[in-house]
């Protein structure tokens, strides 16, 4: 059987593009562009909870590191490195090869270099920690959302949840609907050239992990904001659904979407289409950002009444 530093020189021992000294030393060293602030940021992802056990190792070495990325968008940052800490329940060679296959092709299709991380024995986890560069000043917070800002989502948020509820047997997606869903949970597509480009358009921006609506309180509670809604983009014509509610709850509250929730003014919303035009990326607008009780989200039905939600996302805790 392979040690744990043979699995990692045959694996996940690449070149680097952006890096002086990756992976090999006790430590990393990274040059930083001219200009540029870092931006960090680290995400777990653990067997039985972020993904299911029968899960493809390619698709999930995408996923693990997709999620990162996923974040580093949302701050209009450039990827540039990340560390992988993964604990393996055994040392299977085919298994890993076909993870660390799906997470260089995402590092490679992202630019970024992987300059280091560990391995341990023990239940299936991954922990990445992703850097990336933006200049000086130029981040996107939450915390920037101003009163009558529009309030946009990129792409369709509610897939990834429809096809784990496919998956589990409590909804079922027929063709196309259940390719495009699968690919939502399994390949997320990180949305790294619409948040280079919302810098100086954006005023607030957040990535969809935890659910439309949870993601989307993060902003207003940061923003000292509140926020009106109308009901959720359709995604009708290839579901059955057990309940009348039950894809407005996907999209409203599934998560792991990892598309990008943000905030602009009115004034740019020619700017903002023309963008969604450019990245052949459908940009949804969704509502307004409102003086009010910071935090507090009220969605409109199609006849302008509020609708009562009772999820509005997920949390590890509750």
């Amino acid at each position: 059987m392979p040690s744990e530093f043979a699995l990692i020189d045959r694996y996940f021992r690449r070149g680097s593009r952006h890096t002086v000294l990756g992976i090999g030393d006790d430590g990393a060293i990274v040059r930083p562009s001219a200009g540029c602030e870092l931006v960090i940021s680290t995400d777990m992802l653990v067997a039985g909870t972020h993904f299911l056990a029968a899960t493809e190792p390619t698709d999930l070495g995408w996923k693990t590191l997709a999620v990162n990325v996923s974040d580093l968008a949302a701050m209009g940052a450039q990827p540039r490195w990340a560390l992988l800490a993964a604990a393996l329940p055994e040392a299977n060679e085919a298994w890993i090869e076909k993870f660390a296959d799906g997470f260089f092709a995402c590092a490679d299709a992202f630019d970024i270099d992987v300059i280091g991380g560990d391995t341990t024995k023990g239940p299936r986890n991954f922990c990445v920690t992703i850097f990336g560069e933006v200049p000086a000043g130029q981040a996107l917070l939450r915390s920037g959302a101003q009163a009558g800002d529009e309030i946009w989502v990129s792409g369709m948020p509610g897939r990834a949840a429809l096809a784990l509820a496919h998956l589990q047997g409590r909804t079922a997606l027929s063709e196309p609907a259940l390719t495009d869903c699968l690919a939502a949970l399994q390949r997320p597509q990180p949305r790294v050239a619409l948040g280079l480009a919302l810098r100086g358009l954006a005023t607030a921006a957040i990535d969809v992990s935890d659910g439309l609506l949870a993601d989307l309180g993060h902003i207003l509670t940061a923003s000292g904001k509140t926020a009106v809604l109308q009901t959720a983009v359709p995604h009708s014509g290839h579901f059955i659904l057990p309940t009348p509610t039950f894809e407005r709850e996907c999209y409203l509250a599934g998560g792991d979407d990892y598309e990008l929730v943000f905030t602009a003014p009115p004034a740019l919303r020619a700017q903002v289409e023309a963008l969604g035009a450019s990245l052949v990326l459908p940009l949804h607008c969704l509502g307004n950002i409102a003086a009010g009780i910071p935090g507090q989200l009220t969605v409109l039905d199609p006849t302008g009444q509020p609708i009562d939600i009772a999820r509005r996302g997920y949390d590890h805790f509750s």
